[in-house]
Parts: structure tokens; C-alpha cells; sequence
């Protein structure tokens, strides 16, 4: 049974940083597309960032560059997501999801992914 499971969420006030784990059971993270999605209330699913396990290509929304940054542990078959200079949009539920195609990580889309975890809130204050 695939199960991923993320963890790290929290509250902080704008400017701070939180780091993500999205920690993976019955399911390898080798040669994989592993993506982090967020969704605000009344927003849509939006992909964040993505990371193809294999060659370490990675994916950024615009919103986020420079100050996010997604990695890779396969030892420990955990993907990470390091977010800096935390603003208020950045609040929202944040999904980790799997898929197998190096294709669905250049432009993530959430039907694309087989695999997700339950989310872990991320709350920025002013």
C-alpha cells in the first residue's frame, strides 16, 4: 500500500521559514516525479515546486523561486520542500504527490498524480 505522508507544517510569521517532508512507504521515490502541490480556500490546486528523482531536474512556480527550494533524500525516500522568506499567499494546505512520467514535472498538473498524502497546513502571518 503507497502511502505518502508529509509533515512539517506550522504557523510563522512573514519573513520565516518552514521545511516540508513528504516521507514515502511502499512506494520508491527512484525515477519518480515527485511534486508539491498547495491549494488556498476558494483557489485552485496549484503546483509549487516538483523534483524528477532520477536526474534531480526541478520545477518551480513563478510565485515561489528563489525562495523555495525542493530535495531529494532516496536514502530515506523523503522529498523535501525548504520555504524562505515565508509571505502571507503562501498559506495554504500543501500536498506532496507522486507520479512515474518526467514529463508531468515540467508542468505539474494535479491529474497527472496517482500518489497523494494528506497535506499539512502552512499559515504565514503579516
Amino acid at each position: 500500500q503507497v502511502q505518502l505522508v508529509e509533515s512539517g507544517g506550522g504557523s510563522v510569521q512573514a519573513g520565516g521559514s518552514l521545511r516540508l517532508s513528504c516521507a514515502a512507504s511502499g512506494y520508491t521515490y527512484s525515477r519518480k516525479c515527485i511534486c508539491w502541490f498547495r491549494q488556498a480556500p476558494g483557489k485552485e490546486r496549484e503546483g509549487v515546486a516538483a523534483i524528477y528523482t532520477g536526474a534531480g531536474g526541478t520545477y518551480y512556480a513563478d510565485s515561489v523561486k528563489g525562495r523555495f527550494t525542493i530535495s531529494q533524500d532516496n536514502a530515506n525516500n523523503t522529498v523535501y520542500l525548504q520555504m524562505n522568506s515565508l509571505k502571507p499567499e503562501d498559506t495554504a494546505m500543501y500536498y506532496c504527490a507522486g507520479t512515474t512520467s518526467r514529463s508531468y514535472c515540467l508542468i505539474p498538473r494535479p491529474y497527472d498524480y496517482t500518489y497523494w498524502g494528506q497535506g499539512t497546513q502552512v499559515t504565514v502571518s503579516a
